[in-house]
């Protein structure tokens, strides 16, 4: 086994033909510049490592997955560093799983929101945790989910999209596989384990096959899809450098500094 950090807040482990990346900043795996792109380099890593067949997306917090984007990333800094911040989340991250050319698992443990719906679905398979739960809060900071506006209505149909993104509401695994937007729930304390055994059925498949099957079947399912999810990209800066979505991402991030 190989155990290293890509990022104070990344652990990025190797073992039997896996690798492993655990989102590590507590309390809540809020995800700045820099951790977003320690992730983008763990699966970089991995593509160009040879005896890696397979990778998973955990967290080492507990009963957290990913809280998304850290709110003080976006009330305060100039335009452009948030439009750098969110063109890695979409593009960057999009563009290192299409060339990571092995599968990747996430393992969703407690709650993923925003931006960490972004990380999970980036993945080819997720499972989750019994008491995972999942959700859009965007639209209550005054911001929008821009990137879940291009694959969630073709994952769960145009109206119970519309429901979840528009009303912001979190709503359970359970909910989550019943709609599709995730492969199934296992018992929290089975998550990892669950995850890594698939990973190793994946890593176990013939190498060849795995990656020129995985980038025709992206060829197939994601066609304009990274054009569409540029666009959402500007969508999301367009309105979260407005005077009112910065009012509100302030009063957020005051009040979690005030806790």
């Amino acid at each position: 086994m190989t155990a290293e950090r890509t990022d104070d807040r990344i652990r990025y482990e190797v073992s039997g033909g896996i690798a492993c990346i655990r989102l590590a900043r507590s309390p809540v795996n809020a995800l700045d510049l820099a951790m977003v792109r320690g992730v983008i380099a763990a699966l970089k890593r991995a593509a160009a490592d040879e005896d890696v067949r397979a990778v998973v997306i955990a967290s080492a917090v507990a009963k957290r997955f990913c809280a998304g984007l850290d709110i003080t990333e976006l009330a305060g800094p100039a335009p452009d560093a948030i439009r750098t911040l969110v063109h890695e989340l979409y593009l960057g991250l999009f563009d290192a799983q299409c060339e990571l050319g092995k599968a990747s698992v996430a393992a969703v443990n407690g709650a993923a929101r925003g931006g960490g719906m972004t990380l999970a679905v980036s993945c080819d398979v997720i499972l989750a945790g019994a008491s995972a739960t999942f959700g859009y809060p965007e639209i209550d900071l005054g911001v929008l989910p821009a990137i879940h506006f291009v694959h969630l209505p073709r994952i769960i149909g145009r109206h119970r999209a519309f429901e979840l993104l528009f009303t912001g509401r979190p709503f359970d695994a359970e909910q989550a596989a019943a709609l599709g937007l995730i492969n199934r729930v296992v018992p929290d304390a089975e998550l990892e384990t669950e995850a890594l055994r698939l990973a190793g059925t994946f890593a176990a498949k013939p190498e060849a096959a795995i990656r020129a099957g995985r980038a025709a079947f992206m060829r197939q399912i994601d066609r304009d899809y990274r054009r569409r999810i540029g666009e959402a990209a500007e969508d999301f800066c367009q309105i979260v450098t407005t005077a009112a979505a910065q009012a509100r991402l302030r009063t957020f991030a005051e009040k979690g500094r005030a806790k």
